[in-house]
């Protein structure tokens, strides 16, 4: 059985006893504060795109629309993967910052999939947290 990645983290953290630090480093509230700060000025702060002057030329997804485009469902591993890069960037020839190569904070323990821990960038998280609030 598959539960969303939110449900399992905060299982882990629970059970591992880890200080409220860390669940607040993980929440949505955190993730919408780093969207503010790294991903607002491409996606707009409504994170529904921008018009704004791109070296590509291509606006910026809008990023409510993730599970649209993806049959109901957030794309977890697809929309971490895009943020973390820089593989995934250059597979898809996107003009995504690469995140992964700076401070995303402590990992933590996520279950992506089902019986499999791995070790998240506690950030990365929390966006994910956040991006699965905004959808529409």
């Amino acid at each position: 059985m598959r539960y969303p990645v939110s449900i399992v983290l905060w299982a882990t953290v629970a059970i591992a006893g880890c200080t409220p630090s860390l669940e607040d480093r993980v929440s949505a509230t955190r993730g919408a504060q780093f969207f503010s700060d790294n991903c607002a000025v491409c996606h707009g702060a409504d994170a529904r795109g921008t018009d704004v002057g791109h070296p590509s030329g291509i606006r910026p997804p809008d990023l409510t629309l993730l599970s649209q485009r993806n049959g109901g469902t957030f794309p977890t591993i697809d929309a971490m993967a895009t943020v973390y890069g820089p593989a995934y960037h250059e597979s898809r020839g996107t003009y995504m910052p690469r995140f992964g190569m700076g401070d995303l904070g402590p990992m933590v323990v996520v279950e992506i999939e089902d019986g499999i821990g791995t070790p998240v960038p506690a950030d990365l998280v929390a966006l994910n947290e956040y991006l699965q609030l905004i959808q529409r």
